[in-house]
């Protein structure tokens, strides 16, 4: 947790030092730090169902819309992204609990934000790379 809040810290304090940022920070925070866990999430799931399991349990599918792109963006929205944003906001903005965190913890000037975010979008390509590699060499 203790790097979790870190992460929140810093990602707070660099959105709240950009002036255009200054009416929307919390929503900006709250999904780009949702979106990277929703990533992560994706990511762990997909790895835990098809290579350890070898079925798949992580599922959601409404009948109507069902081969849609409609259906597709609900579903990674109930299945990945509303996971984090509810756990992100009863963790930090919930009684203004980032108030507590701020003065608790050291603000890293963005960069440990963008390290934990950028990781998040290149963390798939770079496995499916590694993957690629390990079935070339066996």
């Amino acid at each position: 947790m203790n790097l979790y809040y870190k992460i929140w810290v810093d990602c707070i304090l660099k959105a709240q030092s950009q002036p255009q940022n200054k009416n929307n920070w919390k929503f900006f925070t709250l999904l780009f730090i949702s979106m990277a866990m929703a990533i992560n999430l994706a990511v762990f799931m997909a790895i835990l169902q098809r290579n350890i399991l070898g079925y798949s349990f992580y599922d959601f599918k409404i009948s109507f819309l069902e081969g849609t792109r409609t259906g597709s963006t609900v579903s990674f929205f109930v299945l990945f992204l509303l996971p984090p944003l509810l756990m992100n906001y009863m963790l930090i903005f919930r009684k203004k609990h980032y108030e507590k965190l701020i003065k608790k913890y050291k603000y890293y000037n963005g960069k440990l934000f963008i390290s934990y975010f950028l990781t998040s979008l290149f963390l798939p390509f770079i496995l499916l790379f590694l993957g690629y590699l390990w079935n070339k060499m066996v």
